[in-house]
């Protein structure tokens, strides 16, 4: 087996997990499949020396939805430079401005897994 079959093979075998972690973030099915296509083109450019598969391939995958929230923050408000996302009260949002002394806390309207 070539190195492309084994780290498509580990990868299948994540995937179920990471659709949750991305679904989660975004709250979009079709977000969340851009994010878990995006892990897999980063998991193809590395070297190969991943330690652990999983924990891997989740903080990419939650950088990658990170990324998209900020994107969509952006587009939508003047302060969106300041915003950082956040969990909020179980839900993905952003606190805007300092976090210990935040100028507002935003929570979005995404249904998370659970609720």
């Amino acid at each position: 087996m070539d190195r492309r079959e084994w780290l498509a093979r580990e990868f299948e075998e994540q995937r179920p997990h990471l659709r949750a972690v991305a679904y989660r973030m975004p709250g979009s099915l079709t977000d969340s499949d851009d994010a878990i296509q995006g892990s897999w083109l980063r998991l193809e450019r590395t070297d190969g020396t991943i330690d652990d598969f999983g924990a891997w391939l989740t903080t990419v995958v939650g950088r990658i939805c990170l990324d998209m929230l900020r994107a969509l923050l952006s587009r939508g408000s003047p302060l969106a430079p300041l915003a950082r996302p956040a969990m909020v009260n179980g839900s993905v949002g952003a606190i805007v401005g300092d976090p210990r002394r935040p100028i507002a806390v935003v929570r979005s309207p995404w249904r998370t897994i659970g609720s």
